[in-house]
């Protein structure tokens, strides 16, 4: 599994830091979305799928 974010598409709700605080983070500066973990293991795909699935901009997107 890859995580990707469009920081551009990015409203900074905060869903995905939410979701798995271990995958995502907020921005200091703006409050967009940062990815800390691109490529996470087994045992945060579901959360990594849900936080995606939770975002209103449509910014993460997972692969695989």
């Amino acid at each position: 599994m890859r995580i990707e974010a469009d920081v551009n598409k990015c409203c900074g709700s905060g869903m995905c830091a939410l979701t798995d605080p271990e995958l995502f983070d907020q921005s200091e500066e703006d409050g967009t979305v940062l990815v800390l973990v691109s490529e996470p293991g087994p045992e945060h795909h579901a959360a990594a799928r849900e936080a995606a699935a939770l975002c209103p901009a449509g910014a993460i997107t997972v692969h695989g």
